[in-house]
């Protein structure tokens, strides 16, 4: 949970967006998980579908 709390902090003190109240702050790090896990997903099947295009 500390990881997500400073990639939330990070993400927000980067942009400028002001503080978040902690409840706000724990949304954002699940957000951020979530989109993470998203392009995880994204990344993996583009991955597997070029390994399937150069193996025919």
């Amino acid at each position: 949970m500390p990881v997500l709390y400073f990639l939330a902090d990070t993400f927000i003190n980067v942009f400028g967006i002001t503080q978040p109240t902690e409840k706000t702050r724990k949304q954002a790090a699940f957000f951020i998980l979530g989109l993470g896990v998203l392009v995880l997903i994204a990344v993996s099947i583009a991955g597997y579908l070029i390994h399937l295009s150069m193996i025919k």
